[in-house]
């Protein structure tokens, strides 16, 4: 969604910083003016030297605010990279042809949070903490999350749960398709936080209540019981990741403005099941409380104390294996 997502660079020298306030007078407090604001500014950033990074199917103009890190600029480089290597194994391709990143350095450690916008051209902004080390890089979500926006066209407001739930279902499979974290990992993670897109009372389904869990949770249930039906209707062929490809194919992206409706019948043309229209038309309207501890068997998971074991005989098992699954395409 083109708006402000809840919850990062090169030190550049003093003339420069020097020289970009003489040229714009806001940018004396360059920091709080590249760090605050629910509007990407694309002006400013295209004063700024930037870093081109080729990736699968476009290119990434990194520009650096003003601010100094710890990090050599080339350690953030690598992470953008691998970001988007996740988000193009998943995809098959990075979602569009060219992306302006802004990095803006700002106080603390590890990555602080980012927002995506379109409204002059695919754009993300990511706070980065100053004292970030290359572990917390390594740990970071943000940076795919905010990418896998890119892959959805913009939607009415009262359907940001598709925007948010799917780059909070995606972001991690994403990563584990591409080698960055662990099947375990991921699946640990929904056991504990898929509880919190569960309905509360006076809930009005998913298109009617704008709550955070709702919003990010609620959306990720609908996307994990989406991949789940459209494998049992496909015997497996096919999944979620398959009918968002489909949607990218189409034209769609973060730079389009597309209703609903129109992502969901071209999503499920792709698989040739009509699931995710059908799921929008119980989910959307009005609340569905899945059981969730019986999915979770389903699929096979079984806590041990503080770790997780798989269940391969169990009936979702392959359906399991087959979400993270790298594809062969």
């Amino acid at each position: 969604m083109k708006r402000t997502t809840p919850f990062r660079v090169i030190a550049l020298a003093a003339a420069l910083v020097a020289a970009l306030a003489g040229a714009f007078p806001f940018l004396a407090g360059a920091q709080s003016e590249f760090a605050h604001g629910n509007r990407m500014p694309y002006d400013a950033f295209e004063k700024l030297p930037k870093t081109d990074l080729e990736v699968s199917g476009g290119i990434i103009h990194v520009a650096f605010a003003p601010g100094e890190i710890a990090l050599p600029n080339e350690k953030v480089l690598d992470w953008v990279r691998t970001s988007a290597k996740a988000v193009g194994t998943y995809y098959g391709r990075f979602p569009v042809k060219e992306l302006k990143l802004l990095i803006v350095p700002v106080d603390g450690p590890r990555v602080r949070g980012g927002t995506t916008w379109a409204y002059r051209g695919a754009a993300i902004r990511v706070m980065l903490g100053r004292d970030s080390s290359e572990a917390d890089l390594r740990r970071d979500w943000v940076m795919v999350h905010e990418m896998v926006h890119l892959a959805l066209p913009d939607l009415a407001e009262r359907h940001a749960w598709l925007s948010e739930g799917l780059a909070v279902y995606v972001e991690p499979i994403a990563r584990v398709q591409a080698g960055d974290l662990t099947a375990a990992e991921i699946w640990q993670a929904m056991m504990r936080d898929m509880p919190k897109g569960l309905p509360e009372v006076g809930d009005r389904g998913l298109d009617n209540t704008d709550t955070w869990g709702r919003k990010y949770w609620g959306g990720a249930m609908f996307a994990l019981l989406a991949d789940i039906e459209i494998r049992k209707a496909t015997a497996n062929k096919f999944g979620l990741q398959d009918a968002m490809r489909g949607v990218i194919a189409a034209g769609g992206n973060h730079e389009e403005d597309w209703p609903i409706e129109r992502v969901l019948a071209t999503a499920d043309k792709a698989v040739g099941v009509n699931v995710l229209t059908r799921l929008h038309s119980e989910m959307g309207p009005k609340p569905v409380t899945p059981d969730l501890a019986a999915l979770w068997r389903d699929l096979g998971l079984r806590p041990r104390g503080e770790a997780l074991e798989f269940d391969d005989a169990a009936p979702l098992a392959a359906i399991r294996k087959a979400i993270t699954e790298k594809p062969a395409r």
